[in-house]
């Protein structure tokens, strides 16, 4: 049915309704107006986030200079830099859903016309956009910025650096002293992870996808242009109710097609890939595998950006951030230009209307000279990931490498096998039942990966799992390897010292082993107990599908 909140301030049956507005401080013309709900995930669980009720302050002046009643709320929001490495992140992507699904029910509870949405960590952000599709009232999203940079030594540094340095200190080759310096400084003040992780890629998206307001992605947390962004963002909200503009007039298959090219054109996280399936769900659009490799292959990699590369968003912003990038794409005929965004002008307009600092820079190449001829998201698909998996190309040399399978049930075993030198150059690390079923929650491997990297081995080993990986995982790591573990894929009758093999370059990730041999492996093969028997991981394992196609939840699996 329609959401309008005059379903729940018009008539007199709703005088109840409207004492209790009155009770929090609306008079009579504020409850003439429209409602526009300020949602945020602001919290003290992370830094991303920790920022945002304040941000949300801003939307809300900006709703009523707009002409409408703003009505503030929040949602949780997980650290998947804090909640790495243990038990706490298979509750990670289970927030996605959670957030979804919190928004929808507050903004359908009390019918609210519109939806500002503020969001700062990794699985807020593609969350609150679930959540803005699947409503389809008008909707503007907005990024709580990122960190700045730690500086130690004259190098810039990212909570990745730290990670790695966990590796190297077990390794060896870095004091405790050393260790306790970089943990110091790498994060400074508020906002998220610097580099073109999770959250970041995602804020790039959501301007590419046309969701956000142009150059909202990339200034700093704790910049005074956020307070403008977001203020603004609450004035084109009112904008966009007037307009009646909704989510599914901009989410068209075409702006997906936009928001793959970003994903690639910046060595984005492969996070990305699994929250454009699941975005791409809510406006029933039939997005695929297909069509990441599709576009990936017309796309040049142009921004240098850790974890592969050399700089932070910091950095992208001092040129012109997303809006520089899309500029070059768009120049050269790449992007779809025509699509719809919140502006209420397509992406052409928003971009020709941009001026960009005239700035000698080496942090976006020009489409000639890129820093890869086609994107990084790239596409597996063979005996050991029928379904398919993801890898990041960004920053790794090679493109294939066969090797010997070491394989673990669980992240834990693996890290600790890596933090006791026991993984070997020439290992394939393979952790399983760590898919959306099996974990639940598909963990990250950032701990694991970055150890592995800090000990040296990250160009000598690959990784292999039915789990996801951190945007700041760099080397030879495959990750959403599907059918999961859990459910008998082949991953599940990997043994130790089978040979695989991981080529990019074919698009292939095959396990050899014969098929009479894997047939008497699966015959042997039986499913484990769930980990989760009650509560939401449970109830988020019996009703999530494949990574394959976004790790969704169904209410019918």
């Amino acid at each position: 049915m329609e959401i309008s909140s005059r379903n729940v301030v018009e008539g007199t049956a709703r005088a109840p309704h409207r004492a209790m507005y009155k009770a929090m401080g609306l008079n009579d013309n504020d409850l003439s107006k429209q409602f526009i709900g300020v949602c945020h995930t602001g919290n003290e669980a992370t830094p991303c986030n920790i920022h945002l009720p304040q941000l949300a302050l801003e939307a809300k002046r900006g709703v009523s200079d707009g002409g409408a009643t703003p009505r503030e709320f929040s949602t949780i929001a997980v650290s998947d830099g804090i909640a790495m490495g243990h038990e706490g992140m298979k509750s990670s992507l289970v927030s996605r859903e959670v957030i979804a699904d919190s928004i929808e029910l507050m903004v359908r509870a009390h019918q609210y016309d519109a939806l500002v949405g503020i969001a700062g960590c990794d699985k807020s952000l593609p969350g609150t956009m679930m959540a803005m599709a699947r409503l389809n009232i008008p909707s503007v999203f907005v990024y709580g910025g990122t960190i700045m940079p730690g500086m130690l030594d004259g190098k810039e540094l990212t909570v990745v650096d730290v990670y790695e340095a966990v590796g190297a200190y077990d390794a060896g080759k870095l004091s405790l002293e050393d260790l306790k310096n970089i943990e110091n400084v790498a994060c400074p003040n508020a906002g998220s992870c610097g580099g073109m992780f999770t959250a970041n890629t995602m804020a790039s998206i959501s301007e590419a996808i046309g969701l956000a307001l142009p150059g909202s992605a990339s200034p700093p947390a704790e910049d005074e242009r956020r307070n403008k962004m977001v203020y603004d963002s609450g004035i084109a909200c009112a904008k966009l109710l007037e307009m009646n503009i909704r989510p599914k007039e901009i989410l068209t298959f075409e702006a997906f097609e936009n928001a793959i090219m970003m994903l690639n054109s910046v060595g984005g996280s492969t996070n990305g890939i699994l929250h454009l399936l699941a975005l791409a769900n809510e406006v029933n659009i039939d997005l695929t595998y297909d069509d990441f490799e599709r576009i990936r292959k017309r796309t040049p990699h142009l921004a240098d950006m850790k974890p592969g590369g050399n700089y932070v968003m910091n950095s992208l912003d001092k040129i012109g951030g997303i809006p520089f990038v899309l500029k070059k794409l768009l120049e050269k005929g790449l992007l779809n230009k025509n699509c719809m965004t919140v502006t209420g002008k397509t992406i052409k307009e928003n971009l020709n209307s941009i001026k960009l600092p005239d700035t000698e820079q080496h942090i976006v190449r020009s489409i000639e000279n890129p820093l890869h001829e086609v994107g990084t998201a790239v596409i597996l698909k063979g005996s050991l990931a029928p379904e398919g998996s993801v890898i990041k190309t960004a920053g790794v040399d090679m493109t294939k490498f066969t090797g010997s399978a070491k394989v673990y049930d669980r992240e834990e075993y693996a890290f600790d096998a890596v933090s006791k030198g026991e993984i070997d150059e020439g290992d394939v690390v393979v952790i399983r039942y760590e898919g959306p079923k099996g974990g639940p929650g598909m963990r990250e491997m950032l701990a694991t990966t970055a150890a592995l990297v800090g000990q040296g081995l990250g160009k000598k080993v690959a990784m292999v799992t039915d789990g996801r990986f951190s945007g700041g995982t760099r080397g030879f790591m495959v990750g959403h390897v599907a059918p999961e573990a859990y459910v008998g894929g082949p991953i599940a009758l990997v043994k130790n010292d089978d040979k695989i093999t991981i080529d990019t370059e074919t698009n292939i990730i095959d396990l050899h082993v014969s098929e009479e041999e894997l047939e008497n492996r699966r015959k042997q093969w039986s499913k484990p107990e769930p980990n989760y028997k009650t509560g939401a991981l449970a109830k988020y394992a019996t009703l999530v599908g494949s990574a394959a196609y976004g790790a969704i939840t169904s209410a019918n699996p």
